[in-house]
């Protein structure tokens, strides 16, 4: 037990220091917990085989597909045209598509799934992702609470309290506190985001292809006639690099190149149109080329060319392109799958993965490409420290001296203890392990004070929703963190006022809609 305190201490001070890359400290984490005796070998890596961890890696490959299809460009276009462009009513919208799609499917489906929806938002409102990436996690944290599927911790407490004689919760009955919840959420969000959130610099990508195509066209003086970028093919404006295989050789326009794939749209040298036939190519000359996309994109990564634009990156802004009918409809079924609890997630997790790889939706290097590695090792390093919590009992040590210290006071007392145990263990390992190990607890504090376990589970619920102080706290959060640039003390300023919200909320709105 003193090891794993001594271990959690040195992680949140390595955390905070901003000095360790978060994937060290992770794996530190592990290896500390291994090297001192407190867990087996096989506990220590057996996070990097835990559903959780397997589930968020496939979901990053389906929000690849997503965006290099053009379905995040649709999407965002669609919020922007009905929106705005003000930032508190796009992240109102945000924050209530994150909360609507947790209900459904999960916080972390959710969230995956619309991280890159928010970037591409974000930069098109002229806003930094930062300050809106945060937002779609913890609006999807209180979105969990508008239905009994939001998360494991709502069937867990529903059991629970039928389990102790009282009854389960209804499958809507979570949103008589969920939409109170959310609410709060968005207007704590809207007025002290833009003070308590940073500002982080961001690359913006390619904006408007239309008004690229029409930049080229007229740099290039092309004729007006033709379309130079749509859904099946593109453009790509290379440059010939230094002691490049192309220098020496012959090009004009209209010329296809010798693999048959592309045609050579136009030739500058030094700002200035070539048009004879036959020009002999030089070292910094300017080739405009078309073709389809993916050949585009293999093409020019022949050594010798330097890229202006990524073929790769300029198809994400087609809305709607090649693909984007097998990307939407994998979609559509992983999110019946998770609904309906059908499968594991997991499973639907790595059957999307598949399938988008099988049909050609994503090529498999850029389905690994696209898993966001600090991401999956920072979960998966750090869920042996939860292990370690719950079986050295340091959990039940914090519990049984924070109880102690309550007595047999109030009810409302006693729930305020509950809860605050609740969410100092829910900063540092799972809400659903924390509940796991809280509720126990807080059906004998109950039993003992002769009151109902309702207001007491739904208050537990609630509680373990409130996971904002820290980007290791749930999955939710690590998922935004290298996306919005966040650092790990970036959540504790906006989601302090957060818990505080959800603590006033548990301890005194939840006892009057279910009663002592």
């Amino acid at each position: 037990m003193a090891a794993t305190l001594i271990i959690l201490a040195l992680a949140i001070a390595a955390f905070m220091s901003n000095r360790v890359p978060l994937g060290v400290v992770a794996l530190g984490v592990s290896l500390a917990l291994w090297a001192t005796g407190v867990l087996s070998l096989g506990e220590v890596t057996a996070g990097f085989g835990d559903p959780t961890v397997i589930f968020i890696a496939s979901l990053f490959v389906v929000s690849e597909a997503l965006e290099s299809t053009g379905v995040t460009t649709w999407v965002s276009t669609q919020v922007i045209s009905r929106a705005g462009e003000k930032r508190s009513t796009l992240i109102l919208v945000v924050g209530i598509l994150g909360a609507i799609a947790t209900a459904l499917i999960s916080v972390n489906g959710a969230v995956a799934a619309l991280v890159p929806v928010v970037v591409v938002v974000a930069i098109r409102a002229k806003l930094a992702p930062s300050q809106m990436l945060i937002p779609l996690a913890f609006a999807a944290h209180a979105g969990s609470l508008l239905a009994l599927t939001g998360t494991p911790v709502n069937i867990i407490v529903s059991e629970q309290a039928a389990n102790a004689g009282a009854r389960p919760f209804g499958f809507f009955e979570f949103a008589l506190v969920g939409i109170p919840l959310l609410v709060g959420t968005l207007l704590i969000v809207v007025f002290f985001g833009r003070f308590l959130l940073p500002t982080r610099p961001f690359r913006a990508p390619m904006g408007d292809l239309r008004a690229h195509a029409e930049t080229l066209r007229e740099q290039y003086d092309l004729d007006g006639g033709s379309r130079l970028i749509g859904a099946k093919k593109g453009i790509s404006e290379v440059v010939v690099a230094p002691r490049s295989e192309l220098i020496g050789t012959h090009a004009y326009p209209g010329m296809v190149t010798g693999s048959g794939s592309l045609v050579i749209l136009a030739i500058q040298r030094g700002g200035e149109n070539i048009t004879e036939e036959h020009t002999v190519l030089m070292a910094g000359d300017t080739l405009l080329l078309t073709g389809t996309w993916s050949d585009l994109t293999h093409e020019v990564a022949t050594p010798g060319m330097l890229v202006v634009d990524e073929p790769d990156m300029l198809r994400r802004g087609v809305p709607l392109g090649i693909g984007a009918k097998r990307a939407m409809f994998t979609l559509l079924a992983m999110i019946i799958l998770l609904a309906t609890g059908i499968v594991p997630p997991a499973i639907a997790g790595l059957a999307a993965a598949m399938t988008l790889v099988v049909t050609g939706v994503v090529t498999p290097p850029r389905a690994y490409r696209s898993i966001s590695w600090t991401t999956i090792v920072l979960i998966g390093g750090m869920i042996p420290l939860s292990t370690a919590v719950v079986q050295t009992g340091t959990a039940d040590l914090l519990a049984t001296g924070l109880l102690g210290i309550v007595g047999d006071g109030s009810p409302h007392l006693a729930l305020l203890a509950i809860c605050a145990l609740t969410m100092v263990l829910g900063q540092l390992i799972s809400n659903t392990a924390t509940v796991l190990i809280v509720a126990p607890i807080a059906l004998v504090v109950a039993g003992d004070l002769g009151v109902s376990v309702l207001p007491f589970m739904m208050a537990l619920t609630v509680a373990g929703a409130a996971a904002f102080l820290t980007p290791v706290a749930t999955p939710a959060n690590t998922m935004v963190l290298e996306p919005g640039g966040y650092r790990f003390g970036d959540y504790w300023k906006l989601g302090l006022p957060l818990l505080l919200f959800f603590l006033a909320v548990a301890v005194f709105y939840v006892p009057v809609i279910w009663p002592f």
